[in-house]
């Protein structure tokens, strides 16, 4: 969320920025609503004054029958004041809510990934896509994926593995939690996945993308299934000020994950790119503002490091400003190669949201000087294990239709190989 005041000081230039998202800021709105918060509590806070001055007065003497009525009609003004104060304010909280993070300038123009930047590649040069086969069918053969027992179950958009593929999946989430905290420094941690609308909020799911998320009641409370552990991740540290000398906060879960993903109909109906249901491990870092470029950058390295260690083909792209999720002012994504589809796909997104979700989860951090301002939160995937297989077995199928699979994952699987039928070895 934005500080109102900074968006209107701004002017034209944040008019300019959120125009790169296709997102028409309105300031005289704004400014309007800005206005009608600061003057109904400024009528609160005279007719509070008001009301305590003539209260101090009656203690020099019984009141008389006017003095109760007057105090009595002013108690009225003030309970008025307080609603229309609180209407104001919801009206811009509203407002607010519903507009986007600014993109940084050194973010591309553009609406669509075709106007991403490609940064770098790495992994071994990406195996032909002539004669590839797509994951689906080459899990199905291999006898460990299994979409016709998952559309029984639940319908479309769901998967079961069986056997090495139920190991593997295993495998990955362990691998990936080892690397981050062994060695990138993360402390695992193990996170509700129904979180409360406040949650939702603080992170930028809600309002804007309630269409695409799952919503339970229990008892009185409604609580909602999480589309990423990046929101109960970085609301770990929601309402709390942080001392700058602790920071950065370094967060990973491995958790399930559940879309709706409204408007997606048609699209990758097969295999496991597009599911309500998955399973992902998450990166979240809390940091001073000044330091989140540096954050960013080291985090995409961590997430790229993931693929290096499994020897997948991928590279990085730089979003333009249209195809950033909604709390992000920066995003990297990071594409594996798929040769079953002979193109690179999307495995990781990371992001910098600077001070936008901290705004909204009210996460300060205090300085070395006595200051409090808002903290940065930055978030990504590292890795969501579907893709990962995904990857893995499109770009290591061999011409027998046995799949091998990187030396770093042996420790966690126990196998190099898994042959048609589910075998191993």
């Amino acid at each position: 969320m934005h500080d109102p005041h900074e968006l209107i000081e701004a002017g034209p230039d944040a008019v300019r920025r959120l125009a790169r998202r296709r997102y028409a800021l309105d300031l005289d709105t704004l400014s309007t609503a800005l206005h009608a918060r600061s003057a109904t509590q400024a009528d609160v806070t005279r007719l509070r004054t008001e009301l305590n001055r003539t209260a101090k007065a009656r203690r020099n003497g019984p009141p008389t029958e006017a003095e109760k009525e007057a105090a009595r009609a002013l108690r009225a003004e003030v309970q008025q004041a307080e609603g229309a104060a609180r209407t104001a304010a919801g009206e811009l909280t509203e407002l607010l809510l519903g507009i986007p993070n600014l993109p940084l300038d050194t973010v591309p123009d553009g609406d669509s990934e075709k106007e991403a930047v490609e940064v770098r590649r790495g992994g071994p040069a990406p195996r032909p896509s002539a004669g590839a086969r797509h994951h689906a069918e080459i899990g199905e053969a291999l006898g460990i994926l299994d979409s016709p027992a998952a559309a029984k179950l639940s319908g479309a958009r769901f998967t079961v593995s069986h056997g090495a593929g139920a190991r593997l999946e295993r495998a990955l989430g362990d691998f990936f939690l080892d690397l981050h905290t062994r060695e990138h420094g993360y402390t695992e941690q193990s996170v509700p996945f129904l979180v409360s609308r406040d949650t939702m909020t603080g992170t930028g799911q809600l309002p804007k993308f309630e269409e695409d998320l799952f919503r339970t009641q229990v008892g009185d409370r409604e609580l909602f299934l999480i589309p990423t552990a990046e929101v109960p991740l970085t609301n770990l540290v929601a309402g709390q000020l942080l001392d700058a000398r602790t920071l950065p906060y370094a967060f990973t879960a491995r958790t399930p994950c559940f879309r709706a993903e409204a408007g997606a109909y048609g699209r990758d109906t097969r295999g496991v790119l597009r599911l309500h249901q998955f399973e992902k491990v998450e990166l979240v870092r809390v940091c001073a503002p000044e330091e989140a470029q540096e954050q960013l950058e080291l985090m995409v390295s961590q997430a790229e490091e993931c693929l290096r260690r499994l020897e997948l083909s991928f590279r990085t792209v730089l979003l333009p400003a249209g195809d950033m999720g909604f709390s992000a002012r920066m995003t990297y994504d990071i594409e594996v190669w798929l040769p079953g589809g002979g193109s690179y796909r999307e495995i990781s997104s990371v992001s910098d949201c600077g001070t936008f979700q901290a705004r909204r989860a009210d996460i300060r951090v205090k300085r070395a000087d006595g200051r409090k301002t808002p903290a940065a939160t930055l978030n990504g995937s590292a890795l969501p294990i579907g893709r990962t297989v995904a990857a893995l077995l499109e770009q290591g199928v061999q011409e027998d239709g046995s799949v091998v699979l990187p030396e770093a994952l042996v420790p966690y699987t126990g196998f190099r190989r898994i042959l048609p039928g589910g075998a191993t070895e």
